[in-house]
């Protein structure tokens, strides 16, 4: 199993505690949060993944590397100084010809807690072009910006309705269908890319079960380095 692991962006909300850190490389519990990252990839099976980065690209790769240490195959899509958005640093991506004929897509400041074998199943067993993670959220941790029925999410990220009680999640399945129809050289998000599979009724959902975390702004960071020093408290 292939993902792909957004990591170009600037971080701007996270800037003034990560310096010149790309912030996907901002020590968290004691380590760089990629490496948090690429464990529990490497654990759930995945065998490659593909970092599209932007700033701060050169350091990703020399802490990163090839992956031998984590039990997986790197490589990387380097947007340089014109960043494209996360949905243009996919196109990228397919332009370079690095991309399988599905794949995950992770971004770089999330972790989560599920089972990517079970969200490759459902997203074959779907037919669909692209499978998006939600987590019934009711608006507790970010402004909720989906719907979910069982089988197909309705998203809306930009001008969510008031029925949606579930939130993209941070993980999807792609295939090259979803994003062929990103022009080559334009700046456009995901969250774009995702409106339009929901619009037409080609965006498979998956239920998560268990909350996520993030490290996008510095009350977020905080909140994972807390939960992870609760989780290593020993239990009486």
């Amino acid at each position: 199993m292939q993902c792909v692991i957004l990591a170009g962006g600037l971080g701007t909300r996270l800037s003034g505690v990560s310096g010149s850190v790309p912030k996907t490389l901002m020590p968290v519990g004691g380590r760089p949060f990629a490496e948090h990252q690429l464990m529990w990839l490497a654990n759930g099976g995945i065998t490659e993944v593909v970092y599209c980065i932007g700033y701060g690209g050169g350091q990703i790769r020399s802490h990163v590397g090839e992956g031998q240490r984590f039990g997986l195959d790197i490589s990387y899509v380097d947007e340089g100084s014109q960043l494209r958005g996360t949905g243009g640093a996919l196109r990228l991506a397919l332009e370079e010809g690095v991309l399988q004929e599905s794949f995950f897509v992770l971004y770089g400041d999330s972790l989560l807690d599920l089972n990517l074998r079970d969200v490759r199943n459902r997203y074959r067993a779907s037919e669909c072009a692209g499978l998006m993670t939600v987590y019934r959220n009711g608006g507790q941790f970010a402004r909720s910006n989906a719907a979910f029925d069982g089988a197909v999410v309705t998203y809306d990220k930009r001008n969510p309705t008031a029925d949606m009680e579930w939130i993209d999640y941070g993980l999807m399945v792609l295939s090259h269908a979803a994003i062929a129809g990103v022009a080559p050289d334009t700046v456009v998000d995901l969250c774009d890319v995702l409106k339009d599979l929901s619009d037409r009724g080609d965006l498979a959902g998956f239920e998560a079960e268990v909350r996520f975390f993030e490290i996008g702004t510095p009350e977020a960071l905080a909140e994972l380095e807390d939960a992870m020093t609760e989780a290593r408290k020993p239990r009486r």
